[in-house]
């Protein structure tokens, strides 16, 4: 069995990769879907050199899934199917991800990967959150936070430190793991990587982003029937240097 983990880059990755060592595991892959435009994770906005010097210090190899800014849902499927479908005749055949409690996303990323015959794994799965990004802290997993949702948190909380001050800061209503997307974070140091990443951090930046297709449009609006959601959402990023 070869398996995959899905590297975001972030806090929830590091500790799905803390837990798989301590049980006496380590992923054959990393995987990592990144903006070909732009040349940054896709969600975190991380730049690629980053990325890889995360890759070195885990010693784990990297296969980045390049996309255009602009994908909509079946172009992102079909590029997903072309990849993974590629890893599967060099024989992966597990995906590992650190999702938590999102019901949702975990059966669309079931139904996707068993379309290719991947089997699943979510390590952390149904874990409590508050508890959970104690654990990370705690275990010596240490990130900053790189994004944030501007409808949920203000850009004050972008370029800190994830740690307990962070975590007394959030409002009631903000996940402690950030698991309904209210904030990214960027992991520069775990006891799984060989050296701790140098890094500095630059300007602020304020984004706002809209479906790519009325019908991505018309699925988002489903989804948020019973809320006063919009998909029209913004956030704030910090740009993370090399050092």
């Amino acid at each position: 069995m070869k398996t995959i983990l899905s590297w975001s880059s972030g806090k929830d990755a590091a500790y799905t990769l803390h837990r798989l060592s301590q049980a006496g595991t380590k992923p054959d892959l990393l995987l990592t879907t990144v903006n070909q435009d732009f040349q940054r994770v896709s969600m975190h906005g991380l730049r690629i050199k980053l990325l890889e010097k995360q890759a070195n210090a885990l010693q784990i190899p990297l296969y980045q899934i390049p996309l255009p800014k602009d994908v909509d849902m079946s172009g992102y499927n079909q590029s997903m199917q072309k990849h993974l479908q590629y890893l599967k005749n060099k024989g992966f055949d597990t995906m590992i991800f650190g999702d938590i409690f999102l019901e949702d996303l975990k059966k669309y990323r079931i139904e996707q990967l068993n379309k290719v015959q991947f089997k699943t794994r979510f390590p952390l799965w149904q874990k409590d959150t508050r508890k959970l990004a104690l654990e990370i802290i705690d275990n010596g997993i240490e990130a900053i936070v790189v994004t944030v949702n501007a409808k949920l948190l203000d850009n004050s909380f972008v370029g800190r430190k994830f740690d307990r001050s962070f975590l007394n800061d959030l409002p009631q209503t903000v996940d402690w793991c950030g698991e309904n997307g209210e904030f990214h974070t960027f992991v520069y140091n775990s006891p799984q990587f060989i050296n701790p990443i140098r890094f500095a951090t630059g300007k602020k930046t304020f984004k706002s982003y809209k479906p790519c297709t009325k019908s991505d449009q018309n699925s988002y609006q489903k989804k948020a029937t019973h809320t006063n959601d919009k998909w029209d959402t913004g956030f704030w990023y910090i740009d993370v240097l090399c050092d």
